[in-house]
């Protein structure tokens, strides 16, 4: 019984180290070939210790960040209330990520397992032969069903299997909503789009085909080359959150900042809670890329031998090459969107969505790509501006269930996550749970 509850509580309740275990395991076989097995050698030890280690200290310096980004968000969630008399929040899947990890990081850490290894089965025996390689992404959307399932008062272990299944589901299908559109974009069918906001990449390359005409692409115009900074990680989270804190610090006053700073000056307090928040933000972004770039592939190996004619499907940045100026332009575009919203939100008195750089670039600047491969610059534009509301809407909704957990501040700008929220909303006021 002692052994039992020391790997069930002890060993498998680690969340780092249960993901170092999986990781583990998917090296050992993976790193097998059939001569190796033959003459009964297997690859250096040293590349599946690595491997293992790399994971672990990934995830753990992920858990470090968060902790960091979580108290500078803390901070102008206060003054914004202070100031405005609403709610601010963000609207950042590595941010809320990390705050649901502390409160259910074996869950999250199961789901995302055991929903890859769904991935690789629905993959293996349908016809949706997609296998979901954006990692990062795949972890924030088994925290959000992580956040959905115990809200519902779930138990870990049904949380677990739903939450997998789910995943799973969501791996093979989503890309498929926008492989026709990505078809378009690359101009051939090799690779699949693996980030989820395939619902707003269909919508913007479905609406470029109705206003616009491909011919007339964004490519044949040129625009300033300082907008390319707002591509650099660092600059882009440090000015828009930065804006935003100065706001929100003035709205509430000398006072009111004061009362948070301490000892620093009420100026400077905006300022070095900007940069430590873009510092937590990328230490998380750091140990994301870490444990994922190992146990990601540990796994790929996997779904090659045992998944023939499986279609990759990449993260967003892949298509970005395939038209540079749409992705600017549908920055921009997305990113007005995400202002008005929050203009409209202000004047109702409701959840205030505050338009972040790093999610409207990523989504904005693909849903720019996919609408000028339909519909030229027109597409471009009027494509990335609804997913701009969409993604300033979508938050919206499903931020009350994030407060029912005890998480604030921030929210998930996905669309295809947000439509599995707005599911859950409905069956959990259904049922009374919130």
């Amino acid at each position: 019984m002692f052994i039992l509850e020391f790997v069930v509580y002890d060993l498998l309740g680690e969340a780092s180290l249960l993901v170092g275990l999986m990781a583990l395991i998917g090296l050992l076989i993976q790193k097998k070939s059939a001569a190796q097995v033959i003459s009964g050698t297997i690859k250096p030890i040293e590349e599946i210790v690595k491997g293992t280690v790399k994971t672990i200290v990934g995830f753990l310096i992920f858990g470090i960040g968060s902790s960091a980004a979580q108290g500078a968000l803390n901070g102008f969630q206060s003054l914004f209330a202070s100031g405005f008399g609403l709610e601010g929040v963000t609207p950042i899947s590595e941010a809320i990520t990390a705050q649901a990890q502390t409160l259910f990081p074996m869950v999250i850490a199961l789901i995302m397992v055991l929903g890859f290894v769904c991935n690789l089965i629905i993959a293996r025996f349908t016809r949706f032969k997609y296998i979901f390689l954006t990692g990062g992404h795949s972890l924030f959307l088994a925290a959000l069903l992580a956040i959905l399932l115990k809200a519902l008062g779930l138990s870990d272990v049904m949380a677990i299997g739903i939450g997998a299944i789910i995943l799973g589901l969501a791996s093979c299908i989503y890309p498929a909503i926008a492989q026709k559109y990505m078809n378009k974009v690359t101009g051939s069918e090799d690779i699949a789009i693996g980030h989820y906001c395939s619902i707003a990449y269909a919508l913007s390359g479905w609406i470029g085909g109705k206003v616009g005409n491909p011919k007339k692409s964004t490519e044949s115009i040129e625009l300033p080359g300082w907008l390319s900074i707002f591509k650099d990680y660092i600059v882009s989270v440090s000015l828009s959150v930065g804006i935003f804190y100065y706001v929100a610090a003035i709205a509430a006053g000398q006072g009111a900042v004061e009362v948070l700073s301490g000892s620093q000056h009420w100026l400077i307090y905006p300022l070095m809670q900007t940069l430590t928040f873009t510092g937590g933000l990328y230490v998380i972004i750091t140990g994301v890329r870490l444990f994922l770039g190992e146990i990601v592939p540990a796994f790929v190996g996997v779904s090659e031998k045992f998944i023939p004619g499986a279609k990759l499907a990449l993260d967003c940045p892949v298509v970005f090459p395939y038209a540079p100026t749409a992705t600017v332009m549908g920055f921009i575009s997305a990113y007005i969107a995400g202002l008005l919203c929050m203009l409209i939100m202000i004047a109702m008195g409701t959840t205030v969505i505050i338009p972040v750089a790093i999610p409207y670039f990523f989504i904005g600047a693909t849903a720019g790509v996919f609408g000028n491969a339909t519909g030229g610059w027109k597409g471009c534009i009027i494509g990335a501006f609804i997913a701009g509301v969409l993604i300033a809407v979508g938050p919206a909704i499903i931020y009350p269930i994030m407060k029912s957990v005890g998480l604030s501040g921030s929210s998930f700008p996905e669309t295809d996550f947000n439509l599995i929220g707005i599911i859950f909303n409905f069956i959990g006021k259904l049922i009374g749970a919130w």
